[in-house]
């Protein structure tokens, strides 16, 4: 039943910081508006934007990546019964599995790939098991 309960607590983690990661994501426009005649709706208008993009553009997808990996970590480790640290760490390399892939598959700048790679996954998941922890069992008096 433990197995159970650490999966169904991946699970819910993860349906809420992907929901988190795609509001951030949607924001993205609306907050940040894009160069005059950038379309990002196809592969070939995000190849044909990227030299366009200025740092501030990837702000709010790199939010979204940490935000969302922090969120989820944090909700698996309230919900698990036990094994906390692996819950985190799972929910983090999952994270880490959909950057890598998103990686290889949307033609970011490099300063983009490394800084959102080793920042936005494993930290962020470590962070929200951190959080998750503390608030369970409380500051230290």
């Amino acid at each position: 039943m433990a197995w159970f309960k650490f999966i169904a607590a991946v699970v819910v983690g993860l349906v809420f910081g992907s929901l988190l990661n795609m509001l951030f994501v949607s924001l993205n426009g609306p907050l940040i508006p894009l160069p005059e005649g950038v379309d990002m709706t196809t592969p070939e208008g995000i190849n044909a934007a990227m030299p366009l993009l200025q740092p501030i553009h990837f702000l709010m997808p790199f939010l979204a990546h940490a935000g969302g990996t922090l969120l989820a970590a944090f909700i698996a480790v309230k919900l698990c019964a036990g094994y906390k640290k692996a819950a985190a760490a799972l929910v983090g390399s999952l994270f880490l599995c959909g950057g890598l892939m998103a990686a290889t598959l949307i033609p970011a700048p490099t300063w983009f790939i490394v800084v959102d790679l080793f920042a936005a996954y494993l930290p962020m998941a470590w962070l929200g098991y951190r959080l998750a922890v503390r608030t369970t069992e409380g500051l230290p008096g």
